[in-house]
């Protein structure tokens, strides 16, 4: 019961139900008044119409009276009174009972009454005593020496009690509508609230370890965007993990492979004495084993920076051939051991926005790349750049083995390899340490925070041809 109180619905309710009953007070007050008003210059009316007709009656009777006033008794209505007033306030003949008990207050109310209006013309005066819900109406009597004297004639406003009823049928039909309205809202707020406790369920069903689950809410109103905006946030977040624990698990086999290999050397190394060569040789496998992993945490500590947006691009005006020109200068020692031929290609001024050290990061991982995976006899990478229709691009291509068209979409997925048998499963200490897996992804994550783009372009057999487009300057 107080989760009740304290919820949504509730409060709809509440504030739908005082809504209401404010609307209906101020609709009941104005047919009330509105009534009253009418009820009033209806008795106001038939009382001004009723003394028209007695006028000429209590004049008769005031001339074959001597100036008293006699009238018959089924002139006046049982709830109707009749006063002759003079003009100085006296009163000279009722009939009737009278609502107060001072006729002449009466008497008085209607000298005041014909105070203001002409006394000299045949017009009436009426008023209402709301204190006894009485109606009056006065006119003057001629009489024959010219002397003026006042006939007052009062009714109550309302003989049939239709305001008390009208009060009854208002009262009765406001309780009876907030009633309905109440329940009515009750089912509407419980109607328009069950998508809210449709997604609360879900949401507290749904654990780190089970993301797959979706509201699925077949609505077009806000409810139903909130549910798919639930549902997007679902899925990026499923992405997140999944991609989290691919991260986690592909960063732990890589790291597994070469303490495998340090620990094998290590313990060959001491199990018994060896020559100077044999403990060189080992030396060199943990040296290398080393290097990979040092490589691979620093790549692992770079993308993990980019995907916090920890890294600051301070973009300013370069030109993208210098740039070229230093990767080359820092990759030659690492293409001569290789035996690979670096050739600069066409380096025209190609003005770009950009930041220098991220950029010569790309430029050096994709030289790094094509050098790692280049295979054969003559081996060449060229590195070009240039401005096409409004781009600035980058193209570092080689004259390798190529790339099946079925690896092209997984190229920059992280820690994902072209050639399987260098995944590093296996140990063979003839070969220096392979690649990571992370530099495409880096390169894809530096183009892009600079509004680039990366095409590849491979033939199996023919090499390899990866772009770089940016906008130009």
């Amino acid at each position: 019961m107080s989760t009740f109180f304290h919820s949504i619905r509730f409060r709809l309710l509440l504030w739908f139900t005082a809504i209401l009953a404010l609307v209906l007070i101020i609709f009941s007050a104005f047919i009330y008044f509105n009534q009253a008003r009418d009820l009033e210059d209806d008795a106001l009316g038939q009382l001004e119409r009723r003394l028209a007709k007695l006028q000429e009656t209590v004049r008769v009777s005031l001339r074959e009276q001597n100036g008293k006033l006699v009238l018959p008794e089924d002139v006046l209505e049982d709830t109707e009174v009749l006063a002759l007033i003079s003009p100085n306030g006296q009163v000279l003949a009722s009939y009737g009972t009278f609502p107060t008990s001072d006729v002449a207050q009466i008497a008085k109310q209607a000298t005041q009454s014909r105070s203001d209006h002409d006394e000299t013309v045949e017009n009436s005066a009426s008023w209402v005593d709301k204190k006894s819900a009485y109606a009056y109406a006065v006119v003057p009597i001629f009489g024959e020496s010219g002397q003026t004297s006042l006939l007052a004639l009062g009714g109550p406003l309302d003989p049939d009690g239709r305001m008390q009823g009208l009060i009854t049928s208002l009262l009765l039909g406001s309780l009876l509508t907030l009633l309905i309205a109440t329940g009515g809202g009750f089912w509407l707020a419980d109607r328009a609230m069950r998508p809210v406790q449709t997604i609360t369920h879900t949401a507290r069903s749904i654990g780190e370890t089970d993301l797959s689950r979706r509201i699925n809410l077949a609505r077009k109103d806000e409810l139903g965007e909130l549910a798919n905006t639930f549902d997007g946030m679902l899925a990026r977040l499923q992405a997140a993990f999944e991609r989290q624990r691919q991260f986690v698990a592909d960063a732990s086999h890589e790291l597994r492979t070469p303490l495998t290999i340090v620990n094998l050397e290590t313990s060959r190394a001491l199990e018994s004495r060896r020559s100077p060569q044999e403990y060189q040789r080992a030396l060199r496998v943990i040296h290398s084993e080393n290097e990979f992993m040092s490589h691979l945490v620093n790549d692992l500590l770079t993308l993990a920076r980019m995907d916090n947006e920890q890294v600051t691009l301070e973009k300013v005006p370069l030109d993208l051939s210098d740039v070229v020109v230093d990767a080359i200068d820092r990759l030659t020692p690492l293409a001569a051991r290789n035996n690979v031929r670096l050739e600069a290609g066409d380096l025209p001024e190609t003005r770009m926005l950009g930041d220098y050290q991220t950029l010569l990061q790309m430029v050096s991982n994709l030289i790094e790349n094509a050098i790692k995976y280049i295979d054969g006899n003559d081996k060449k990478v060229c590195i070009e750049t240039g401005v096409t229709e409004g781009h600035a691009w980058v193209r570092v291509s080689d004259n390798g083995p190529g790339i099946d068209p079925e690896h092209l979409p997984h190229l920059f997925d992280r820690f994902y390899r072209v050639d399987k048998a260098r995944t590093r499963d296996t140990v063979d200490e003839s070969e220096s340490p392979t690649g990571s897996g992370l530099g495409l992804s880096i390169i894809q994550w530096i183009a892009q925070a600079h509004g680039g783009e990366v095409h590849v372009e491979s033939t199996p057999g023919n090499g390899s041809s990866f772009e770089v487009r940016f906008e130009a300057l």
